[in-house]
């Protein structure tokens, strides 16, 4: 999902009730998240819908890389000669890309990799450096993992000027 082809919402507290009910369980049924927010059933299948028409959110199955095979993960800081855009959109056709951001500051993008072994982590680098307009890049080995949460995007912001959903 890319937020730069779509504009921002504000979303309404029973909107953002609904997506913290599925972020706590995303199998939950529809007759539950009802009951918890005060719709029904069918109400509540709409505004799951109209959320996953508009990008807003996505349901899938988040799994741990490392117990599914790929054990190696890192972020790899990366600076840029050019556009970094059209280089971001390069990195994140590799299959062992899963997650790209432009940023500000002495790295232009930071993209993740999770990769099988040292050997596709080498090589995915390698690939990454061959890409036009990559200047350097600096690699950050994943030792531990003491938190990963999917649980942002159900505060409310302070002004409401986009649109609500």
């Amino acid at each position: 999902m890319t937020s730069r082809e779509r504009p921002a919402l504000v979303l309404d507290d029973t909107s953002r009730a609904i997506i913290e009910q599925l972020q706590q369980d995303g199998r939950r049924p529809y007759a539950r998240i009802a009951e918890a927010v005060g719709l029904s059933e069918a109400a509540v299948r709409q505004r799951v819908q109209r959320l996953l028409d508009a990008g807003v959110m996505q349901i899938v199955a988040v799994t741990d890389p490392r117990q599914v095979g790929f054990p190696r993960q890192a972020m790899v800081g990366i600076r840029v000669r050019g556009d970094s855009r059209a280089v971001a959109d390069a990195l994140a056709e590799f299959d062992e890309v899963d997650y790209v951001v432009i940023s500000a500051g002495s790295l232009d993008l930071l993209v993740e990799v999770v990769c099988a072994d040292d050997t596709q982590l080498l090589d995915t680098v390698s690939r990454i450096r061959a890409v036009e307009g990559v200047e350097s890049t600096e690699t950050f080995l994943y030792l531990g993992l003491r938190k990963q949460t999917y649980a942002w995007g159900t505060r409310r912001p302070e002004d409401g000027t986009a649109p609500q959903l």
